[in-house]
């Protein structure tokens, strides 16, 4: 792990500043899939990603979450500030393009929207997590309809996300979660847990132009708990496009 995430600061010191945007999201995918390999954690998923330059949505469970989806589609992601102060990831987040946004601050907003449009207009994805932090339990909280506000004034296509953790047995892996405890604590419990399976499915995209950021942030918030509510694991669902990696 330790070594992985040297690799990371060499690539983004060394290589970033040359390499094309192509060359770019090769390298996020292939080192967000090895992390998870790193960590004995097994993606399943389920569902279209974008294959386009979009917004993607997702319920917010643990850190690793970022890298669960950028394993998938190489993206921007906006996060809370406090990032920046995490250990070496922090250093990562921000060197990768990650957009922070200071949580209660209503005048980032404006720039923020600026940020996402020059994203999309360069055929770039944009990646948030609408509850604003992890659940203590997993549990999905309310979508933050602010944070919507940079899909609907650039008329995005908006992809929700369902994000969970299971045991090889199918239960609910609370390690995974990662609630009050730091950045360490979280990646201890990670690293102490035998194995994995990290889920991820993607529902129909929705159309940000035209509508309201609440109205929008709803009908996100609706899809992704329909998905969490599902009962039948992706791999045991007939007639469903899986791919495990």
């Amino acid at each position: 792990m330790a070594a992985h995430a040297a690799l990371a600061a060499l690539i983004l010191a060394a290589v970033f500043p040359f390499a094309g945007a192509r060359r770019r999201d090769r390298l996020i995918l292939w080192w967000s899939a090895r992390l998870l390999r790193i960590l004995g954690t097994r993606l399943v998923l389920e569902g279209e990603p974008p294959r386009a330059a979009a917004v993607i949505v997702a319920n917010h469970v643990a850190w690793l979450d970022v890298f669960v989806v950028l394993s998938v589609v190489p993206c921007r992601f906006i996060a809370k500030s406090e990032i920046r102060d995490w250990p070496l990831a922090g250093w990562i987040a921000a060197r990768s393009g990650t957009i922070f946004i200071r949580r209660g601050l209503r005048r980032d907003i404006a720039s923020i929207n600026a940020r996402v449009h020059d994203l999309l207009v360069a055929g770039e994805s944009v990646g948030l997590f609408p509850e604003g932090t992890t659940g203590e339990g997993g549990a999905l909280l309310k979508f933050h309809s602010s944070l919507f506000e940079p899909a609907v004034v650039n008329a995005a296509r908006v992809h929700p996300a369902a994000i969970r953790y299971l045991r090889p047995d199918g239960t609910p892996c609370e390690a995974a979660i990662y609630g009050e405890r730091t950045f360490l604590q979280s990646l201890a419990r990670i690293i102490r847990e035998p194995a994995m399976r990290a889920e991820l499915r993607f529902a129909s995209p929705l159309a940000a132009g035209g509508t309201h950021r609440r109205e929008l942030a709803r009908r996100a918030q609706a899809s992704v708990a329909t998905m969490l509510a599902a009962d039948n694991p992706p791999e045991r669902a007939a007639g469903r496009r899986v791919a495990a990696r």
